[in-house]
């Protein structure tokens, strides 16, 4: 039998594959350990601050230290999903809604059953959108990991005193040193 270089086989070991399942083994076993809620909450505050440090990047790169136009942020969303693997696009934008549908999570189909993941989605794009447009209530009515063939994303951008138990409200950060 030829003997193989190491080095040589073909597996599936790169850094974006390592990073991926490693997330999703962390959802997972916080899922089982604490519960779908808890961790949910836990994957919210990651979340929140991966979305101010991308949000600070996409600001970076614009030359803009002030906030972002509705669409700036739409295309912010799509472009940032798109580069992580996502198939995202807008399908409503008006002055009180934003509305995403996606038919290619970045974790791919192992996401399914996980739905802790998704706050990863919606604290990313609550933390952009409330930090450019000074509020955000995400609510996902469809996603990969509850089962459904692909996601809807609903971005209210008006602030209501009901808040659906389905969303998640977001407002502007403001740093103490502002």
């Amino acid at each position: 039998m030829q003997r193989i270089p190491i080095k040589n086989l073909n597996l599936d070991h790169d850094q974006p594959s390592f990073f991926k399942k490693l997330v999703m083994e962390l959802g997972s076993t916080l899922e089982d350990v604490v519960g779908v809620e808890e961790a949910s909450g836990f994957i919210s505050i990651v979340g929140t601050t991966i979305g101010q440090d991308i949000n600070a990047q996409y600001h970076h790169a614009l030359h803009n230290e002030d906030h972002l136009s509705i669409e700036q942020v739409a295309d912010i969303l799509v472009d940032l999903k798109a580069r992580i693997g996502g198939a995202f696009e807008v399908t409503h934008l008006s002055a009180d809604r934003l509305e995403l549908t996606n038919s290619a999570c970045p974790f791919g189909e192992s996401v399914v059953g996980k739905s802790s993941l998704c706050m990863m989605t919606s604290n990313v794009f609550g933390r952009i959108v409330a930090d450019n447009l000074g509020y955000a209530r995400i609510s996902l009515p469809e996603t990969i990991a509850k089962g459904d063939g692909g996601c809807k994303i609903i971005v209210h951008l008006q602030h209501t005193k009901e808040v659906p138990a389905d969303s998640r409200e977001y407002f502007e950060h403001v740093s103490d040193t502002e």
